[in-house]
């Protein structure tokens, strides 16, 4: 089996989704930078490998793979090591709509308005006073709503570690820069979860150079 190789920045969040699993995995494999901020996705080079010029892509034993969903799930299957999707059909369909969520609903909210709005706003073309307070109440509201599926368990699809989490991990990330960090982590057994999914290997080696 020859190394991944997957293309993309630290600062994306997919990206660091996919690292965050390998991590997991104790995987190696190789990078390839794509720099959004430079519009790296955009030239010809990368649309060859993502028509849509988004990142990551995952290039594996002669396959190719975008989107973060099927990235991961198939990392998950094809490297040794533990399983980080749920073995019982409940807690399946937990990580599957928390995922759902987060792509359809909170990536846009969290960083496509209160992230953009204080750590990138020429990236975006500037988000209104009106978007950034509109952004943390929806913000609020997806946060909410993954922490009613994870109803007190320790990770948001059940006892252990799943897919979820390495989505949702990049993404507070971002928020937790912010001044805006306190109102939108205002929710309901978030704090605990936020905490602990800090404190993960994972999350710590994959944390990007911001400077």
């Amino acid at each position: 089996m020859h190394k991944p190789v997957l293309y993309g920045f630290d600062g994306s969040t997919y990206v660091r989704t996919v690292r965050m699993l390998l991590a997991e995995k104790n995987a190696t494999y190789d990078q390839v930078p794509v720099d959004v901020l430079a519009g790296e996705p955009r030239q010809p080079e990368h649309l060859a490998r993502h028509p849509f010029g988004k990142v990551p892509v995952l290039d594996h034993d002669g396959m190719r793979l975008l989107e973060t969903s099927a990235i991961t799930r198939y990392l998950d299957a094809v490297l040794p090591g533990p399983s980080f999707i749920p073995g019982n059909a409940r807690d399946r369909a937990r990580m599957d709509m928390a995922i759902g969520l987060i792509d359809a609903y909170g990536y846009g909210c969290l960083i496509g308005a209160v992230a953009a709005y204080h750590l990138f706003p020429d990236l975006v073309g500037g988000v209104g006073e009106q978007a950034r307070e509109e952004g943390i109440a929806r913000s609020k509201l997806v946060l909410g709503e993954l922490m009613k599926i994870r109803d007190g368990s320790p990770f948001i699809a059940g006892d252990g570690l799943s897919l979820a989490d390495f989505f949702l991990a990049p993404i507070c990330f971002y928020i937790a820069l912010t001044p805006d960090a306190n109102a939108v982590f205002d929710v309901p057994a978030f704090g605990d979860w936020w905490q602990c999914v800090q404190g993960l290997p994972s999350y710590k080696s994959t944390e990007p150079d911001l400077g």
